[in-house]
C-alpha cells in the first residue's frame, strides 16, 4: 500500500501543501481502500518537504551515496523471482518472495499506482527520484521485516511505523483516519497498536538506508536484529479478533 512517489506534485510548487486535495483524497479510499493510488496523491499532497529532507539525509550515508554512484534499481532485483527463489530458506528474500506469492501481488503494483493520475515526466536519472523510487518500492519488504499484514490492521499499523521512520505527514493523516475506521467498526484497540507502531519505527535503524540487496541473502532473524525491528505484540491479537 503506503510509500513515497516519484512523481513530481502538479503544484508550480513542489513543497506547497494542499490539504483539500487530499481530504477527497482520502474519502475515495475509505470507500475503497484497495485504491492504492490515492494514498500516493495524499502524500504528495500533504509531504512538504518530507522527501527533500530524507534525500539529504540518504546522501550522508554510505549505502545511499553507493546506491546513487551505482544508479541502482531495487525493484529490478524484487522483480527477479528466479534470484529470489535461489535464496537460502529462511532469508529475507525467500520470506519476501512467499509473502508476494501468498498475497498473488507483484513488485510492479506500487509503480503503476505511484504513477495514476499524477503529472510530470519521471526521470530514474536523478538522484531525488531514484531515492523516491527505492523508498516506494521498498514497501513490501518493510511488511516482511516488520511482520505486519497486509489486511486493513496490518496496513495502518505499518503506516505509523512508517511514519515513525520518515514523518511524513501524509503517512501519518491516512494512518489516523484509518485507524478512526476500524476504532468505529471493529476494535478502538487499534489506536494502541498503531501507537506502538509508531514507537517501534522510531526505535529501528533508519530503513530508507538499508542495503535492501545485500540484506535479502541474509536470515531474516538477523536481518530484524540488525535493523532493530522487534515483531509486533498487540497486532496479531487483533489480526485473530477481526
Amino acid at each position: 500500500m503506503t510509500a513515497q512517489t516519484a512523481i513530481r506534485p502538479a503544484a508550480a510548487n513542489p513543497y506547497q501543501l494542499r490539504p483539500l486535495e487530499a481530504v477527497r483524497a482520502i474519502r475515495v479510499l475509505l470507500q475503497d481502500p484497495e485504491d492504492t493510488a490515492q494514498v500516493f496523491t495524499i502524500v504528495r499532497a500533504l509531504s512538504g518537504k518530507t522527501l527533500l529532507r530524507g534525500y539529504n539525509r540518504f546522501c550522508a550515508t554510505a549505502t545511499g551515496r553507493a546506491v546513487l554512484a551505482e544508479g541502482r534499481s531495487l525493484i529490478a532485483v524484487l522483480q527477479d523471482r528466479d534470484y529470489l527463489r535461489s535464496l537460502p530458506p529462511g532469508s529475507l528474500g525467500r520470506a519476501y518472495l512467499t509473502f508476494m506469492e501468498a498475497e498473488n501481488i507483484s513488485a510492479d503494483g506500487l509503480v503503476a499506482a505511484s504513477m495514476e493520475d499524477a503529472e510530470g515526466d519521471l526521470d530514474p536519472s536523478e538522484g531525488l527520484n531514484l531515492y523516491a523510487c527505492r523508498l516506494r518500492d521498498m514497501h513490501d519488504l518493510w511488511h516482511v521485516t516488520t511482520g505486519y499484514g497486509r489486511d486493513t490492521m496490518g496496513e495502518v499499523c505499518l503506516l505509523g511505523f512508517t511514519f515513525g521512520q520518515t514523518r511524513n505527514p501524509g503517512l501519518g493523516f491516512i494512518a489516523l483516519v484509518g485507524a478512526g475506521k476500524i476504532a468505529r467498526e471493529a476494535d478502538r484497540r487499534i489506536f494502541k497498536a498503531l501507537w506502538a507502531g509508531f514507537q517501534a519505527g522510531r526505535r529501528a535503524a533508519w530503513l530508507p538506508a538499508a542495503d535492501w540487496e545485500r540484506l535479502l541473502a541474509r536470515p531474516l532473524e538477523q536481518v530484524r536484529e540488525e535493523l532493530r525491528i522487534a515483531p509486533p505484540r498487540l497486532y496479531p491479537e487483533l489480526r485473530l479478533a477481526a
